[in-house]
C-alpha cells in the first residue's frame, strides 16, 4: 500500500508515523498527541479477565521502565512490548477520535529473568530488586472503547482493539528479520469479558520490519473491518439453536475430530479447542448462569458461541487469538448448515 507518511511525536516520546492518505480520510495534525483528561479512564471493574491461564496483569509503565528489551544475535533490538502497545494505542486514538478510550489492559506470561553484571556472584536470595532484569516472552493487551457499544440477546458488547506478541515465535538467535505480531478489532461481552472477533477483524500474522509498518498495518485492519457485518452475523446466532441431542453429538464428535484421516478432515470445519476446553463447555452447558441450556435442553448458537469463547480463556497467550477466531468461524459453519437444507455438518450428523 503506497502511503505518504507524516512524523508525529507521541505523548510517550516514541516517534511514530501517521498514514496521511487513507481510503476514508482521517483528520490528523502533526503535534504532541495527549489523551484528554476526559478519556483517561481506568479499566472497568470486571470479575474476570479476558484471558486467565498462566497470566498476570501489568501496567504499561512497568513494561516501559522496568523490563529489558530482547535483541537479536547482531544486537538489533526487537520492537518492545511497550512500543507495540503504544503504537496500537496511537492508532486507536487517531481513528476513533472523540470517543472514550480506556487504558490498555495488559496480561503477560513466561517471564524471563536475568541480573546485572554487578550481581554476578550473588545468591538468588541476596539479589536486590534493582539488580534483577526481566522481560516477558508473551504479552496480550486490550483497549476498550465503551462509547461504541451494541446489545445482543441482552448482552452489552463494547468495541475492543488489541494485540498479541509471542517472542517464542521469533528467531532471536539469528540476525534481525521481520517481526511477527497479531492484532484484532472486535467486541468484548461485558457479561463475561469474552472476546468476540471475526475474520476481517483479525490479523494472525502481521510481519513488519519497523514501527512505521506496524502502524500502517493496524490502520489497514481498521479500514477493512466491517463492524455492521460482524454485529449482524453475531445477532444471527440468536436465531438458531441446537437440540440436546445435537449438542451431545457435537461434543462426541469433537473427541473423534483429532483422529480423522487427513482426507476426511480437510472437508470438515476446523475445531481448534482441546479436550479440557470441550469438557468446560460440557459443564457450562448445564451450569453457566448466563449461557446454559434452556429447560427443554436446547441452546442457541449465541450461547454456544459464548461457551466456546469462555473456555478459550484457559488458552496460552500465543494460541488465544487463533482459537477466538476459530470459535466464530465454527459457529458460522453451524449457522450455514442450518440455513441450507442441502448441506450437512459433520459434527451434527
Amino acid at each position: 500500500m503506497d502511503m505518504q507518511l507524516q512524523l508525529v511525536q507521541r505523548r510517550n516520546n516514541v516517534p511514530l508515523v501517521m498514514p496521511k492518505q487513507q481510503k476514508e480520510p482521517i483528520t490528523v495534525e502533526a503535534e504532541v498527541i495527549e489523551r484528554p483528561n476526559s478519556t483517561i479512564l481506568e479499566p472497568s471493574v470486571k470479575t474476570k479477565m479476558f484471558i486467565e491461564a498462566n497470566t498476570e496483569p501489568v501496567r504499561l509503565n512497568h513494561l516501559r521502565d522496568e523490563c529489558v528489551i530482547p535483541t537479536y544475535r547482531d544486537n538489533e533490538k526487537t520492537v518492545s512490548h511497550f512500543e507495540f502497545i503504544d503504537s496500537v494505542d496511537f492508532c486507536v486514538q487517531q481513528y476513533f477520535k472523540g470517543t472514550d478510550i480506556l487504558e490498555p489492559q495488559i496480561r503477560v506470561s513466561h517471564q524471563i529473568n536475568g541480573r546485572i553484571p554487578q550481581a554476578l556472584h550473588k545468591k538468588v536470595s541476596e539479589l536486590e530488586d534493582w539488580e534483577k532484569t526481566r522481560y516477558y516472552e508473551r504479552m496480550m493487551f486490550c483497549i476498550e472503547i465503551p462509547s461504541i457499544t451494541e446489545t445482543i440477546n441482552g448482552n452489552q458488547l463494547n468495541l475492543t482493539i488489541g494485540g498479541v506478541r509471542s517472542l517464542n515465535h521469533e528467531s532471536l538467535f539469528s540476525k534481525k528479520s521481520v517481526e511477527k505480531f497479531k492484532v484484532f478489532i472486535g467486541f468484548q461481552n461485558l457479561v463475561c469479558t469474552n472476546l468476540l472477533v471475526s475474520t476481517d477483524g483479525t490479523m494472525l500474522e502481521v510481519r513488519v520490519s519497523s514501527i512505521t509498518e506496524l502502524v500502517n498495518k493496524v490502520f489497514e485492519l481498521f479500514q477493512n473491518y466491517d463492524m455492521k457485518k460482524h454485529i449482524n452475523c453475531m445477532r444471527n446466532f440468536t436465531n438458531h439453536s441446537l437440540t440436546e441431542h445435537q449438542f451431545a453429538q457435537l461434543i462426541g464428535k469433537s473427541r473423534l475430530y483429532p483422529y480423522l484421516p487427513p482426507k476426511v478432515r480437510k472437508d470438515v470445519p476446523q475445531l481448534a479447542f482441546t479436550d479440557s476446553q470441550m469438557n468446560s463447555i460440557s459443564r457450562d452447558y448445564y451450569l453457566d448462569k448466563s449461557f446454559c441450556r434452556e429447560e427443554n435442553g436446547e441452546i442457541s448458537l449465541w450461547k454456544l458461541y459464548q461457551l466456546f469463547t469462555g473456555s478459550n480463556k484457559s488458552s496460552y497467550i500465543d494460541s488465544f487469538l487463533d482459537r477466538s477466531l476459530n470459535a466464530h468461524i465454527f459457529t458460522e459453519s453451524l449457522v450455514d448448515a442450518m440455513q441450507t437444507e442441502s448441506k450437512t455438518h459433520w459434527f451434527l450428523s
